[in-house]
């Protein structure tokens, strides 16, 4: 591993104390925000996920949230990459998108369960 040497601002270091350990990942996650073909290659990925939260902050009828699939592409997109994860391994790249991914997935379960007892009451 290397080490690098750089000035920052006496808050920022404050504030990065108790992430010390986890500095590397920060870096990691703040470059992908600057990297034009990071950012390329995953905003199509990334976009039918963010559109699924925006559709839920609309607070969308019961019926409508339980009607919620995912979306051919997306669908495809999720099979491939479980055959990919089998076969060979995620990179980093798809570890990220299948942890969005997931987060998203759970807040859905969130919403339809909800939605599936207000339509019973």
């Amino acid at each position: 591993m290397s080490q690098i040497t750089v000035d920052i601002p006496e808050e920022l270091v404050t504030r990065l104390q108790p992430y010390a350990e986890h500095i590397p990942q920060i870096l990691e996650l703040g470059l992908r925000q600057f990297d034009p073909e990071y950012t390329a290659v995953n905003n199509d990925a990334f976009a039918e996920l963010d559109n699924i939260v925006k559709f839920l902050n609309q607070s969308p009828a019961p019926e409508e949230i339980v009607a919620l699939r995912p979306s051919k592409a997306l669908q495809l997109r999720i099979s491939r990459l479980l055959e990919k994860n089998r076969q060979e391994g995620m990179t980093e790249t798809e570890e990220t998108w299948w942890e969005r991914f997931e987060y998203v997935e759970h807040l859905v379960r969130i919403a339809k369960a909800k939605a599936i007892a207000q339509l019973q009451a």
